[in-house]
């Protein structure tokens, strides 16, 4: 399968958990898909500085990916928060 193809699918993948990372303020942003089939997204908007980042990206969008696009090794994010960040803000906190 090309390169675009994998992209087309991980996109409609990611249509399918984008609206619940919207309802908090966060979307995601395909950057590449490597040769081994690993996907590497940036997170946009509150997921890019929530505490939260790590389970969103493994429970939610890796797994939603992988479900959909079984090629794909795994999913990650250049830019995961740390729960221990003193930046790290939930999307709750960002509002008010």
């Amino acid at each position: 399968m090309q390169k675009h193809e994998l992209i087309t699918q991980v996109e409609n993948a990611l249509m399918t958990i984008r609206p619940y990372l919207e309802a908090d303020g966060g979307d995601v942003r395909v950057v590449d898909i490597d040769d081994q089939h690993v996907v590497t997204l940036e997170l946009l908007g509150s997921c890019s500085n929530c505490p939260m980042s790590i389970m969103t990206m493994k429970a939610g969008v890796e797994e939603a990916v992988k479900r959909a696009v079984p090629q794909i090794k795994a999913v990650e994010a250049i830019n995961i928060t740390q729960p221990s960040d003193p930046n790290a803000r939930l999307p709750f906190e960002m509002q008010t």
